[in-house]
């Protein structure tokens, strides 16, 4: 029998419990497949004390971070607000582990702690879609995707919830080849492996669902040229559809004109950043496709009912507030 190949997973407080769920059924699967206790995980927390999911539900934990060195992998799964936790210990940890050659991997937002570690440096690598626009603000260095997950010489990050699922079977094939991980996704119950290029579900997507491929096609160029916007003669025609059909469209499925539904995506962008990004408010207007400061201005108080300086001063306000809230472990 092989040595077991020790996984841990550090869970960060508020940790998504279903993308956790999801890697070890991976794992447990592999081993009653291969015949053999070829996967051990290990769950690990900030300091050894059992840690509140996101759900509120307490998970215990093998060990603190700090214990643990004998690991041929480790997992940041995380779905905590960027920033909110006190993580240099963490970092200097992970960052150790990386020269060790463990695998490393990010489950939901663990690819920004791991960023943050120096570990993703000229790697591919992918968050939680609501995180994406600030990783890679933060993080230039790091080819940041909205892919449901990346792996890339040695990283493993998925965007969490069944994206880890997806993951953790593409991995298995890399160790065991296509066949055992199809095996492994059968007895899941799965009808087929996601490739990893696939695109994260965002709302707009979601809501549409599989109604219209055509629509689909507009969303996803919309959402890929918030910078610079396309007309919607452009999109009609690049969708191959007329301008009234693809109006039709929007209005069947979404309740809105193209125009009025492509300038909320960019001002609900332009607020992400606004919270979650250290650029300027010129910046972040330019970013999103206001070509003035005033326009960009007047759009977003339209919108939101506050200016965009008003949004990010009341950001700033609402961290001071609850930054020196730390929560005692029971």
């Amino acid at each position: 029998m092989t040595t077991p190949q020790r996984y841990g997973f550090l869970l960060l407080p508020g940790f998504p419990m279903f993308a956790l769920a999801g890697a070890l059924e991976v794992l447990g699967a592999a081993n009653g497949l291969l015949g053999e206790q070829g996967y051990a995980p290990y769950l690990l927390s900030l300091d050894g004390a059992s840690v509140a999911a996101g759900g509120g539900a307490r998970v215990e934990v093998n060990a603190g971070f700090a214990e643990a060195t004998e690991l041929h992998a480790v997992f940041v799964v995380s779905d905590h607000s960027l920033g909110a936790l006190d993580l240099g210990a963490c970092c200097q940890w992970l960052a150790a582990r990386g020269d060790a050659g463990c695998l490393i991997g990010g489950i939901g937002t663990g690819a920004a702690v791991l960023a943050d570690a120096g570990l993703l440096r000229g790697h591919r690598a992918t968050v939680h879609w609501p995180h994406v626009a600030e990783v890679a603000e933060r993080h230039a260095e790091t080819v940041v995707s909205s892919n449901l997950y990346e792996i890339d010489r040695g990283r493993l990050t998925c965007a969490g919830g069944t994206a880890s699922v997806d993951m953790l079977l593409a991995w298995m094939g890399v160790r065991h080849g296509e066949r055992v991980a199809q095996e492994i996704a059968a007895q899941l119950g799965l009808e087929r492996i996601r490739a990893r290029d696939e695109r994260q579900l965002v709302p707009s997507a979601a809501r549409i669902g599989g109604g219209s491929a055509k629509l689909a096609e507009a969303l996803a160029l919309m959402e890929a040229n918030l910078s610079e916007p396309l007309p919607t003669e452009d999109i009609a025609r690049l969708v191959g559809v007329s301008r009234r059909q693809l109006e039709r469209l929007f209005k069947q499925h979404l309740d809105a004109l193209p125009s009025r539904y492509y300038l909320d995506l960019r001002l609900t962008r332009a607020r992400r950043l606004l919270q979650q990004s250290s650029q300027s408010i010129l910046q972040i207007g330019l970013a999103c496709g206001f070509a003035s400061g005033p326009h960009f201005s007047n759009a977003y108080r339209s919108h939101f009912g506050r200016t965009p300086r008003e949004e990010r001063s009341q950001r700033a306000a609402a961290w001071r507030d609850v930054a020196p809230v730390r929560e005692e472990s029971p």
